[in-house]
């Protein structure tokens, strides 16, 4: 009779246990996401914005007004991608369990976009976990791979991503959504894939002569072979983001009287634009009220100055306060709340990249017709149709598969990468010293320009023997002593 009991009292405690756990579940939290709404959020990250810490560090403006920010590099910690990354996965996940085929839209741009925020974290500190990242509480402490397997992967990706929207494309599958970019057009996004990887192979110039990344044999397969890896065809078919009403562009009408007199022109912008008597500098800033005091005009070149951003931040305020800098186009950047456009991958950038490796003698071809349409299309961005004059110039014509025509592609670069494209213009600077970047006490760090950014500080605390190995490895020293100073594998 007690055991009779005793085996009522455990099934109802089991029974109330399981009706508490029932109770517990809120049925208004769902328990999964549809793979589009991963795929909006992961792909609104891709956005750098414009007008921010990012280019400053270009020195395409500076700040004034020491309350709110400066122009140091003094940098720290990099801010790592591997959530977006452990959404990417899930994005996967959750399109298979909405009955996907194995290859389908979300596992090809999957591809993609692992290589896309890889080629991004690695430019930022080195080497990164590949091999063992993302595998959840399987591998809780990554081993390091090397920044040279982490290009491998990635252009491993690339090849594969633009292998599967092929097939995709040719089987008339249409079940992508959530796309932001391209209305979930899978042809543009493969154009977008391979204009990326022109620019990954770009940034590994310095190991061209790799014979295990094959630098020049990949480029030049992607340029020789237009039906395989379709490119974008003009600044239309550009990976950019639309700001709107509800994603107000960074400069807009509500926040005039925060930024537009605190920040000014940076000199490497402006100097580099005026010795092209580029009309582009009229559209992005204003002329220097000093300046229009000694009675130069709107469209003279010389009425607009910028600052240089190494100079000591109290004497730029005080010029600034005086007018002696321009500031940035008031009707251009605070006129609206759509903005303008921000690049994240564009057409101008691919022209450049092409024009550089013909420059590099990698592929064959005309890059001064590379060149032409880079500035062209960067300058129709801007409303400016007319570049005929402009490329007519003694400075402008391409001096030819030399230096000096490299200098021009690159400058040209830098100017066609203003308040877009993150990181990209500091990147070919580091790679290529081009254009020079300024420096003083305004921008701290020794007046040196940092080559990089630390690893992570969690990873100083959860995984440390492997990242001190990284470490170890990339610039022989212990972590204490990591440094962004220290020159990364991809510019050696």
């Amino acid at each position: 009779m007690k055991k009779y009991i005793l085996s009522i009292l455990i099934f109802s405690f089991l029974m109330s246990c399981s009706d508490f756990q029932k109770l517990e579940l809120n049925p208004n939290l769902p328990t999964s996401v549809p793979s589009s709404i991963i795929l909006r959020d992961v792909l609104s990250k891709m956005n750098d914005e414009a007008w921010n810490n990012v280019m400053r560090a270009n020195q395409f403006y500076a700040s004034n007004y020491n309350y709110y920010s400066n122009n140091e590099y003094n940098w720290g910690y990099a801010d790592l991608d591997f959530t977006t990354l452990k959404n990417v996965v899930q994005m996967e996940k959750e399109a298979k369990n909405a009955g996907a085929k194995d290859l389908n839209p979300y596992s090809a741009l999957g591809k993609f976009l692992r290589a896309y925020y890889y080629t991004n974290m690695s430019l930022q500190v080195g080497d990164l976990p590949v091999k063992d990242a993302l595998q959840g509480l399987a591998v809780d402490k990554p081993k390091y791979d090397t920044q040279k397997e982490v290009f491998i992967q990635i252009l491993k990706w690339l090849e594969e991503s633009n292998n599967d929207l092929t097939q995709l494309i040719t089987t008339g599958d249409k079940t992508l959504d959530g796309d932001i970019y391209y209305n979930n057009d899978l042809r543009k996004w493969q154009k977008t894939v391979n204009s990326f990887k022109l620019r990954v192979l770009v940034h590994l110039s310095k190991q061209a002569d790799d014979a295990d990344l094959k630098v020049k044999t990949d480029f030049a397969n992607v340029i020789s072979n237009p039906s395989k890896y379709p490119l974008m065809n003009d600044l239309s078919e550009s990976l950019q983001y639309v700001w709107g009403t509800n994603n107000k562009y960074p400069r807009n009408p509500d926040n005039f009287g925060n930024n537009a007199t605190r920040e000014n022109m940076a000199k490497t912008y402006v100097d580099l634009l005026k010795s092209y008597k580029d009309p582009r500098l009229f559209v992005v800033a204003e002329p220097a009220d000093a300046q229009l005091t000694k009675g130069f005009k709107p469209t003279d070149f010389e009425a607009y100055i910028g600052a240089n951003s190494g100079e000591d931040l109290a004497d730029m305020s005080s010029k600034a306060g005086l007018g002696q800098y321009s500031f940035q186009s008031r009707k251009r950047y605070y006129g609206t709340y759509t903005g303008e456009n921000t690049f994240v991958i564009s057409y101008p950038e691919m022209c450049f990249n092409i024009a550089e490796a013909i420059n590099r003698g990698w592929i064959a071809g005309n890059a001064q017709d590379w060149y032409d349409r880079g500035v062209k299309s960067s300058m129709s961005f801007y409303g400016l149709n007319d570049a005929t004059s402009y490329l007519g110039q003694s400075n402008m014509k391409y001096a030819g598969n030399n230096a000096a025509g490299l200098t021009q592609i690159l400058n040209q670069k830098y100017i066609a990468f203003f308040q877009n494209s993150g990181y990209e213009a500091y990147y070919n600077w580091r790679r290529t010293g081009v254009p020079t970047f300024l420096v003083g006490t305004g921008t701290g760090n020794g007046t040196k320009i940092p080559l990089r950014y630390l690893y992570p500080k969690s990873e100083r605390t959860t995984n440390t023997e492997n990242l001190s190995e990284a470490i170890k490895r990339q610039f022989n020293v212990v972590i204490a002593e990591e440094s962004i100073n220290a020159q990364l594998w991809i510019v050696k």
